[in-house]
C-alpha cells in the first residue's frame, strides 16, 4: 500500500474514534440530563433526552463499524489509538451504570404509580394485573357481572 494511501487510511481512524469520544461524551451528559427529567419529572425534557440518546447510540454504532474497517487496514494506527479506545470503553462503562441508575429510577416510578392506581381502583394486590380477552390490562380481579336477570 502507498504511503499516501496509508496516511488517509491512519487518517480516517483517527477522526473516527475522535467522534465516538465526541458522541460518547455527549452520550454521558445526555443521561444527566434524563436523569435530571426524571427527577423533576419533566416529559418534553425526557422525549427530548430519549431521542438524543436513541440518536447517538445509532451514531455510535455506525462508527464503531467504521473504526473496526479502518482498523484492519491501518494497524499501525490502531496501536497507537489503544489508549485512546480504552478510555472509551471506560467512558461506555460509565454510561451503562448511569443509564442502570435512570432505568431503576423509572422502575421505582413505575411501582409508585401502581401503588397509586391500586389505591385508586380499590385493588389490594399491585401485582395482580392481567390483561383481558381484548389485550386491555385489568388491574382488578373483582368479579363482574356476566348477563343480567
Amino acid at each position: 500500500m502507498n504511503y499516501a494511501l496509508q496516511a488517509e487510511l491512519d487518517h480516517a481512524l483517527m477522526a473516527a474514534v475522535e467522534e465516538m469520544r465526541l458522541a460518547v461524551e455527549q452520550l454521558s451528559d445526555t443521561l444527566q440530563t434524563e436523569r435530571l427529567a426524571l427527577e423533576t419529572a419533566d416529559v418534553d425534557a425526557l422525549n427530548r433526552a430519549g431521542a438524543s440518546k436513541h440518536a447517538l447510540m445509532l451514531r455510535l454504532e455506525q462508527l464503531d463499524s467504521e473504526r473496526v474497517q479502518l482498523s484492519q487496514g491501518a494497524p499501525e494506527a490502531s496501536r497507537a489509538l489503544a489508549p485512546v479506545w480504552q478510555q472509551i470503553l471506560q467512558s461506555l462503562r460509565s454510561c451503562q451504570q448511569l443509564n442502570q441508575r435512570n432505568g431503576n429510577l423509572v422502575g421505582i416510578r413505575l411501582q409508585q404509580v401502581r401503588k397509586a392506581l391500586a389505591v385508586l381502583t380499590g385493588t389490594d394486590d399491585v401485582e395482580a394485573s392481567v390483561y383481558g380477552r381484548a389485550g386491555e390490562l385489568r388491574t382488578s380481579l373483582r368479579s363482574q357481572p356476566l348477563a343480567e336477570a
